[in-house]
């Protein structure tokens, strides 16, 4: 078990180290310095301007940068549903692998587009390997660039003294994905596949086991797949059991590496905005109070699965080896509490273990990092989320302390305030509304419609959905709009997902729970930025401070602590005292 931990410490401490590089590497891209991919990309991404007709050059207000971003994304939209719909007449597709419904391919296309990738399929029958690469990675390219380009828009809005220009959108999203995510792509890509993931377009391969039984087993373009479901936070496995596969998840290398490759860009664009603001202690400070949140859900979580189940030891079953139902023997209980942990707090999803066997308490961890959704957060989206909290953190410390609201020399008045508490309100809403519903209909309707029809076209009764009754299957229904609010897209499996119920009520939380706290930040970085610059004086609340740290952290939890509580009380926390 010590071994265990030290390894885990090991990744934490490599993930750290090596995006204080590529942070500094991310801040030279986007401000325009000259890199060493300069001489490969550069005429690229020219031919890409000119074909395209963009100038990149061209400034853009933070209004056209939100009409951009939300047009070429309902482009990408239609363009994935068009594929999954008619995926069984594309080419790739050796196994024959039948169309998506209109219901699942929205849910899908949703998914894949806003970074979530909740998946209410299994890869190796639901999709061809034309929907994986040309639908699905496709969609991991660009929703992972959008959220760095948006991340870009906001920060070059802080840095700027008074202006209504903030960078060009089409510029950042194609440096997003050029220098980071196809460089970073293809090296882990590269040793995914040296140690074992398949890399191939043919179909599945029938095997003979030490049993002597015949097995089909699927592959695929796997490698390639893996590697920006990780970079780009998306989380989508390219089979069923995600990253708990043997083909896509080969050995305690490669688990070390999707981890490191899960985490290494939300923290490195941490140091980026330091680099870029020529502010590196306030980035040490929001770095800070991230860790400090991410520490305090992944400890309680190790040494929870580390304890292992109460109710199995008094079984008189030896629980030593800690909590291991749901978990592969190759990694262990601590190493997938970790993973879990930094996959929900980072809006990953993907999952080396089974969250549905997680003990309640680590269940609770996993739901507190989606609802929080801003310890580091996904690729430009968790910066976002941070950015509201210490927008509000700057509003009430300002008013507390008797000095002027002001952040980066801009003062934060009602306006950007009411932005920033709509949106950090809307995310508890979504989440709670779509439970309460979903437990109502579980406990109440019991007509069979096409709202609760299953994959065979058959009406059932809501309460169907729930393999586990009770306290845990509150606690499903809870995490699947937790997930889908958090653009997360992890999931608690004993929940009967494909429907159309949950398809269309958590597609239209992906789309909210997307754009919305995305138009947000942007709207309030557009408005500081036309104001006048106020040069900073003895009157001025300081942020990159550790006591105004510890206020965002106050306030993150307070806001988390007030919405939240009483739904995680009958949930998880409910579940915990019922096996103690």
């Amino acid at each position: 078990m010590n071994t265990e931990v030290l390894g885990v410490i090991s990744i934490f401490l490599l993930t750290i180290l090596l995006s204080i590089p590529l942070g500094r590497y991310i801040a030279r891209v986007f401000i325009g310095e000259r890199t060493m991919l300069d001489p490969v990309l550069s005429a690229v991404e020219r031919l890409i301007y000119r074909t395209a007709g963009i100038d990149p050059k061209q400034g853009m207000t933070w209004k056209q940068h939100l009409v951009a971003m939300l047009t070429i994304n309902l482009v990408w939209f239609l363009l994935a549903m068009v594929i999954l719909m008619n995926q069984q007449y594309l080419p790739l597709n050796p196994d024959g692998n039948p169309n998506m419904t209109p219901d699942l391919a929205f849910n899908t296309a949703i998914s894949f587009l806003v970074n979530c990738n909740l998946q209410h399929y299994s890869g190796e029958t639901g999709v061809s390997y034309f929907s994986q690469v040309f639908a699905l990675m496709f969609l991991q390219f660009v929703s992972a660039g959008t959220g760095v380009a948006v991340a870009a828009v906001v920060i070059n809005g802080l840095k700027e003294r008074t202006t209504e220009q903030l960078g060009n959108f089409y510029r950042y999203f194609l440096l997003s994905c050029t220098r980071i995510l196809l460089p970073l792509s293809i090296i882990i890509a590269s040793m995914l596949a040296f140690s074992g993931s398949p890399m191939t377009f043919k179909g599945k391969e029938s095997l003979v086991t030490l049993q002597g039984d015949t097995v089909e087993v699927s592959r695929g373009p796997v490698a390639a797949f893996v590697a920006i479901k990780h970079l780009g936070t998306n989380g989508g496995g390219f089979f069923g059991a995600n990253s708990a596969h043997p083909l896509e998840n080969p050995s305690y290398l490669t688990n070390a590496i999707q981890l490191i490759a899960q985490v290494i860009i939300p923290i490195a664009l941490v140091f980026a905005m330091g680099y870029w603001l020529k502010k590196r202690k306030l980035a040490l400070v929001i770095l800070g109070v991230m860790t400090v949140g991410f520490l305090a859900l992944v400890i309680p979580t190790i040494v929870a699965e580390a304890k292992g189940n109460p109710a199995i030891a008094r079984m008189g079953i030896d629980c030593s080896s800690g909590a291991m139902e749901g978990k592969e023997t190759r990694f262990g209980p601590v190493v997938s509490a970790y993973w879990s942990i930094a996959t929900t707090v980072i809006s990953t999803g993907s999952v080396n273990s089974m969250h549905d066997s997680s003990m309640p308490l680590s269940g609770m961890n996993q739901m507190l990092g989606m609802m929080v959704n801003s310890f580091y957060g996904g690729c430009g989206v968790g910066l976002l989320n941070f950015f509201v909290y210490l927008i509000i953190a700057v509003f009430i410390s300002g008013l507390m302390v008797g000095r002027t609201p002001e952040f980066l020399g801009k003062k934060v008045e009602a306006r950007e305030m009411k932005i920033a508490m709509i949106i950090a309100l809307l995310h508890p809403l979504l989440i709670l509304a779509g439970t309460a519903i979903a437990s109502y209909c579980a406990a109440h309707v019991s007509d069979m419609g096409w709202w609760f029809a299953d994959t065979s076209g058959k009406g059932q009764a809501a309460s169907n959905w729930l393999n586990n009754p009770g306290y845990h299957g509150f606690s499903e229904m809870l995490y699947e709009y937790t997930s889908a609010a958090a653009n997360n897209g992890s999931g608690l499996e004993g929940l009967g997902d494909n429907n159309p119920f949950w398809n269309i009520s958590t597609g239209i939380i992906l789309l909210l729970s997307r754009f919305l706290p995305i138009i947000g930040p942007v709207a309030i970085a557009g408005l500081l930025a036309k104001k006048k610059y106020i040069p900073e004086s003895a009157g001025t609340l300081k942020a990159d401070t550790l006591t105004f740290g510890l206020m965002i952290l106050c306030v993150k939890l307070i806001i988390a602590a007030l919405a939240f509580f009483p739904s995680l009380a009958l949930g998880p926390i409910a579940e915990y005292f019922s096996i103690q």
